[in-house]
This record gives structure tokens, C-alpha cells and sequence, in this order.
């Protein structure tokens, strides 16, 4: 399901609090401008902040942005969508972030972003989905993994499934070298 008709989609995880001003903002436009122009389609989950950014970038660059609404939430999805997905339930919306993606680029946000990233970080440990690039992009996720790492029971195998970038160039640049085949 990763693709259909030889549809590339990379999803984008990332919060949704901030502005058009932050840095995260900033790297997600950048990421949905620079996807688009190697024509992928960009998959949020189709509100605000991070979402909002990379649909934006994608979208004035001529890409296709999928959003996987929840029917549960009362806000809108952003403009920027150029199709949307409703689901039910987190666990839906989850599974259709993951599952019609060939890669996964997660930008700094807040607790819904971690469990994006961890969710995919545990089917890519245990098989669940095939080996597909996870970009962690931003200075923040390199102390939170070592974080996870010192606290938790994180092996260095389990790292080894990770990506860090610390521009919206070099995350693309991964996920363009370890997609294209």
C-alpha cells in the first residue's frame, strides 16, 4: 500500500503549535517544497503548524498533499490539502500515516509526534512494515534518542534504524537515496 501507480508518499510528522516564524515551520515548508519538486506526494495529518507547513511547500510547488483527518477533531484541516483521508479513530489515522508511505520525515513537536515516531520506529524493529527511511530532522531528536537510550531499553541496533538530519535539504537528500529504486 506504500504505493499506488508509482506514487511516492513520504509522510511528514511534526506538532502543530507552531507558527509560520519557528524554525520547525520553516524546515517543514522547505521539506514539503523540496519533495514535491522530486515528485513525491507529501502524507500529513492534515491540521496545523508542521502539517500546515509542509502542505503549503508541497502544494505551491505543484505536489499532491494527503491528509488523514480525524472525524473526532472540530477543527479544520488546512488549506493546502489537495486530498483528505477521514478517519474515526488515532489508530486509523496512524495506520494510514504509516502504511501508504515509503518514508517518514518527523519534524520537532510534542507528544503526538513522539508517538508517530515510535510507532513506526517499533514496526520497522519488528517487521511489521519493511526497512523504510525514518528522518528525524532538527538538533532536538539527537539528545532525546540518547535520552531514550540511557533511560530505556534502546540497543544500538534499534538506533541503527534511525536517520538524523539537521536541515530540510539533508532529510530529503535520505529519504530521496534510500527511495528511488
Amino acid at each position: 500500500m506504500a504505493e499506488s501507480n508509482n506514487e511516492k508518499i513520504v509522510t511528514i510528522f511534526g506538532g502543530s503549535k507552531c507558527t509560520d516564524k519557528s524554525p520547525e515551520y520553516l524546515q517543514a515548508k522547505e521539506v514539503g517544497e523540496r519533495l514535491a519538486e522530486a515528485g513525491y506526494t507529501i502524507c500529513t495529518g492534515g491540521y496545523l503548524g508542521v502539517m500546515e507547513a509542509a502542505s503549503r511547500g508541497a502544494r505551491e510547488k505543484g505536489g499532491r498533499v494527503l491528509g488523514i483527518v480525524m472525524n473526532q477533531f472540530k477543527s479544520e484541516p488546512n488549506r493546502f490539502l489537495t486530498d483528505k483521508v477521514a478517519t474515526d479513530h488515532f489508530y486509523d489515522r496512524l495506520q494510514n500515516l504509516i502504511s501508504r508511505s515509503v518514508g517518514f520525515i518527523a519534524i520537532r513537536g510534542g507528544m503526538g509526534t513522539v508517538t508517530e515516531i515510535s510507532l513506526v520506529w517499533n514496526k520497522l524493529q519488528t517487521n511489521v512494515i519493511s526497512g523504510r527511511p525514518l528522518v528525524l530532522l532538527g538538533e532536538c531528536w539527537k539528545n532525546v534518542v540518547t535520552s531514550w537510550q540511557e533511560n530505556l531499553v534502546v540497543s544500538n541496533q534499534d538506533i541503527s534504524l534511525l536517520n538524523f538530519a539537521d536541515t530540510a535539504e539533508e532529510a530529503v537528500s535520505i529519504i530521496l537515496n534510500k527511495t528511488r529504486g
